[in-house]
């Protein structure tokens, strides 16, 4: 009996050895089945994306080579970050199966991060579709495919966490993502662009960097772009050229960072809110009467605009908080302003505009 046990037992380690057994015989579980059927399906359609830097834009002793990643959402058509191919002079795009061709990039829309690659030697050998991001809920589990750190393929799996509009961001792209969600799967260096998926295999966002506790220590909370926000900006992108989210038109700076004594004078007891710098003409802003600041010769404030306090009823913190709230609406609607003008809360009613290529 233990002579026939050790070779039924060589018999299944020469099975493996030579792929005889498939993954599902050798899986355990019913989850880890659904991981691998999941990825099976999403890495055909997930690509690495090499940049070439300009050399303008870089920094003395850094490296002119960038990587990323992307996944195929039409047939010659690749959806990444923006911050991924931002500076680019060049741009090529590695298969899941090694194959490198070239690409280009045909739309970008830096509000969200998302940037549109298009290649013309291959077509798509796998197609990734959106599902609702607006339907995950906390603990849910999903998977991230990418290159993170060079490692093309690379899967990991973890949870949604939860959602935040606290994502610190230096290089200031995607300020009007409204809420940024978080997960415990891997997104590192390379990471970015690539699929964030569901069990069924949808794509539920974008992901786009990762969080710390500081600059020493690695990135261990992963941040991503909702899908539903990520497919809305692709229909933008196609059908008109450019994001059709709201938008002021005007410019801000935080009444944070004004001099206190400024403050006093204009009679804001709080720090919070946007202060209105530059109010361009034929802008939403400017159709409905927002007052811009006033600078001397020097460019220094000598007189404060109108100072956003509120978006819909509900106070705000800062420029940033009033971006975000103003680009979760679409052209046409109206939204109502509070704004401190002349040391006293004034009520302004905007009509948002759409946008153009050149606005």
């Amino acid at each position: 009996m233990l002579g026939i046990g050790a070779l039924v037992g060589v018999a299944m380690v020469c099975a493996y050895v030579t792929g005889r057994v498939t993954a599902q015989n050798a899986l355990v579980t019913s989850d880890e089945i659904n991981t691998v059927e999941v990825q099976r399906q999403a890495v055909p359609g997930t690509v690495r994306i090499d940049v070439r830097i300009r050399q303008d834009a870089l920094q003395q002793g850094e490296s002119p080579n960038e990587t990323g990643s992307g996944f195929f959402y039409k047939a010659n058509l690749i959806v990444t970050n923006y911050h991924v191919v931002q500076n680019q002079e060049s741009l090529s795009v590695t298969l899941s199966d090694g194959r490198t061709v070239p690409a280009k990039v045909v739309g970008i829309d830096p509000g969200l991060d998302i940037a549109v690659i298009r290649v013309t030697v291959v077509s798509a050998p796998k197609l990734l579709s959106f599902g609702d991001s607006s339907r995950l809920v906390p603990g849910q589990k999903i998977i991230a495919v990418g290159t993170p750190l060079k490692y093309q393929n690379f899967i990991s799996t973890g949870v949604y966490a939860t959602s935040s509009d606290r994502v610190p961001r230096s290089d200031k792209l995607g300020n009007e993502v409204g809420t940024y969600m978080l997960t415990t799967a891997t997104i590192q260096g390379g990471s970015s662009g690539g699929p964030i998926l569901d069990s069924r295999g949808q794509v539920v966002g974008l992901a786009d960097a990762n969080v710390a506790d500081g600059d020493l220590v690695p990135g261990i909370i992963g941040v991503f772009i909702p899908g539903n926000l990520v497919k809305q900006s692709l229909t933008d992108l196609e059908t008109v050229g450019v994001s059709q989210r709201g938008t002021l038109g005007v410019t801000f700076q935080d009444p944070a960072n004004l001099d206190p004594a400024l403050r006093q004078l204009a009679g804001l007891t709080s720090s919070n809110g946007a202060l209105i710098i530059d109010v361009p003409a034929g802008t939403a802003g400017a159709r409905s009467g927002l007052r811009g600041s006033l600078k001397n010769n020097e460019g220094q404030l000598v007189t404060l605009g109108d100072v956003i306090v509120a978006v819909d009823g509900n106070r705000v913190k800062n420029s940033q908080d009033v971006v975000r709230r103003v680009a979760a609406r679409r052209p046409g609607q109206i939204m109502s302003l509070t704004v401190w003008r002349n040391k006293k809360e004034v009520p302004v009613r905007v009509t948002l505009l759409k946008r153009t290529l050149e606005n």
